[in-house]
């Protein structure tokens, strides 16, 4: 399985303030992801989850430690390689959906590829929209759709440039339980289907049941907890 790793980071740390005011977001986290899996990430708010998720994805950089994205390190590339390694190679998911409400469905979906001067795949951009249940939506505005299908766009939009690694930081926080378990389907079945690699932030023990190993996060710590 060594040789499956997609994602490796060892000892990160990350703090934020200082003296009595210090906060230790990421206390020395390490975390070994292979190719194929669902990773849940539990824990109270501020617990150091979305530092987490952020780091991993570039989003933000650690005080320490190191990343290895399919064996090559990241902490200490340049901003040009890091943001290559954003458009190229992640999904982001985030609680809120950060459409163009000015751009229709398409539009709004494939904007990751005209972003990077890339032309979108049309037959898989045909395939996603089959699969979120929004095809005859496609010229339809943010606006005019409900909060469900505004998140499965944005799980779209995530998808579109087949991206090895997705990282989602609450995807379900703002939609009621048909709709959270609609979208989780969405996303497993994408990991599935693509075999890409996914790790969720969840306060919902229900959708975290699903992962393949779940660990949870308190004052910066993480622990495997189960799967």
């Amino acid at each position: 399985m060594e040789n499956n790793i997609i994602l490796q980071a060892e000892d990160l740390v990350k703090t934020y303030g200082q003296g009595n005011q210090k906060i230790h977001a990421l206390d020395h986290v390490s975390l070994s992801i292979h190719k194929g899996e669902f990773i849940a990430v539990t824990g109270e708010s501020g617990s150091g989850k979305t530092t987490l998720l952020n780091v991993l994805g570039s989003l933000d950089t650690p005080d320490s430690g190191s990343i290895r994205f399919q064996g090559e390190e990241l902490v200490g590339q340049n901003d040009l390689r890091l943001s290559a390694y954003r458009r190229r190679s992640i999904g982001f998911i985030f609680q809120y959906y950060n459409l163009i409400p000015v751009l229709n469905v398409e539009e709004n979906i494939v904007l990751p590829m005209n972003l990077d001067s890339t032309a979108p795949d049309m037959d898989y951009l045909a395939e996603l929209l089959e699969m979120i249940g929004l095809t005859s939506k496609r010229q339809s505005f943010p606006h005019e759709l409900s909060g469900g299908q505004q998140q499965r766009i944005a799980f779209a939009r995530a998808l579109i440039h087949k991206p090895p690694l997705i990282l989602a930081d609450e995807p379900t926080g703002n939609l009621d339980s048909k709709n959270s378990r609609e979208v989780i389907s969405i996303l497993k079945n994408s990991i599935r289907k693509y075999h890409q690699t996914l790790i969720l932030i969840t306060h919902d023990g229900s959708i975290a049941t699903q992962a393949d190993r779940i660990f949870t996060m308190h004052d910066g710590v993480l622990n495997e907890i189960g799967g």
